[in-house]
C-alpha cells in the first residue's frame, strides 16, 4: 500500500474515533435491520453533523441501520454509537409498526432462525415444554 494510502486509513480512523468520541459500543442494541423512524426530539448540543444527516434521512421515511450505515459511508458500529446518542435524545425512535397489508404472525423462517442462533449461544439451556 502507498504512502497514501495509509494516510488515508489513519485519517479514517481518527475520524471515526473522533465521530464516536472514543466510543466502541452503542448503549442500545440494534441489529442492522433495526428500523427507525425520527421522533419528537432534538439532537443535543455537540452532535456531530452525521446525527443531522441521519435524521434528516429518516424524515424522509423508515431506514434501516444499515441503509444509515450506507448512505453515511461510515461504519455500522460508529453509526449504532451515533443513532444511540439520537435515541436518548428521542429525536430517533425503533419502528414497530407493520404495514397494513402484512401478516401480523410471525414469520417462521424467522422464528426457527433464533431458534437455531440461541441454541448456538446456549447449548446447555433448558427447552421450553410448550414451544413450537
Amino acid at each position: 500500500m502507498s504512502a497514501d494510502g495509509d494516510a488515508a486509513e489513519e485519517t479514517a480512523f481518527v475520524r471515526t474515533y473522533a465521530l464516536t468520541r472514543g466510543r466502541t459500543r452503542p448503549r442500545h442494541l440494534l441489529g442492522v435491520d433495526t428500523v427507525l423512524d425520527a421522533g419528537p426530539g432534538r439532537p443535543g448540543p455537540g452532535q456531530v453533523g452525521e446525527c443531522e444527516e441521519i435524521l434528516a434521512l429518516c424524515w424522509e421515511h423508515r431506514r434501516s441501520v444499515a441503509e444509515l450505515a450506507g448512505r453515511l459511508g461510515r461504519p455500522v458500529t460508529a453509526v449504532k454509537i451515533l443513532i444511540s446518542d439520537l435515541l436518548d435524545a428521542h429525536a430517533l425512535v425503533i419502528s414497530v409498526t407493520s404495514d397494513e397489508d402484512a401478516d401480523e404472525r410471525p414469520n417462521p423462517h424467522l422464528l426457527a432462525a433464533l431458534a437455531a442462533g440461541l441454541k448456538r449461544k446456549w447449548p446447555d439451556a433448558a427447552t421450553y415444554a410448550q414451544a413450537g
